[in-house]
């Protein structure tokens, strides 16, 4: 791919990595969340904000941790993936999980940013995968549990 074009889709990535245009930033659905709005499972939802926001963490940090790490072991599909409780134990811990996902986030963004990176070579410890499908990946799935946070926050009445 000539030079000029892989600037333009590593930009590309990383805005659709970034969020927003067509829906909601990861930002924006966790916002000033009432506390007491955080482990409630509105009625025709089947998780809480906190379970969605925990999922989205062990998600992409699984994601970042698979593409850099060869030593890097899966949670186990799918109770590792989602939180049993549906309430965080205090606010310190929704703020670290919000400062985790940011924190992955900025790093999976710095991978795909990097020039070195290549992103179409087949990560050497997966089955065919490439950093750009992992990336990509992980735009889709964070945007659709992002949507689904909105939901359940239009739900709870607690959406602005």
């Amino acid at each position: 791919m000539a030079k000029n074009g892989d600037a333009a889709l590593r930009e590309h990535v990383l805005e659709l990595l970034a969020g927003g245009h067509a829906h909601a930033t990861f930002e924006q659905a966790v916002k000033n969340l009432p506390v007491e709005f955080r482990g409630k499972v509105p009625n025709g939802a089947e998780h809480s904000p906190w379970q969605l926001l925990e999922h989205l963490r062990i998600a992409q940090r699984d994601i970042l941790e698979f593409s850099r790490n060869a030593k890097h072991l899966s949670p186990k599909w799918p109770e590792g993936y989602w939180p049993k409780e549906k309430a965080p134990a205090d606010e310190k811990d929704w703020d670290k999980s919000v400062r985790a996902f940011k924190k992955d986030l900025k790093e999976l963004c710095a991978l795909v940013e990097d020039e070195k990176t290549d992103l179409f070579a087949k990560i050497p410890h997966g089955d065919g995968q490439t950093v750009l499908r992992e990336a990509l990946l992980t735009a889709d799935h964070n945007a659709y549990h992002i949507g689904q946070l909105v939901l359940v926050r239009r739900l709870l009445g607690a959406w602005e």
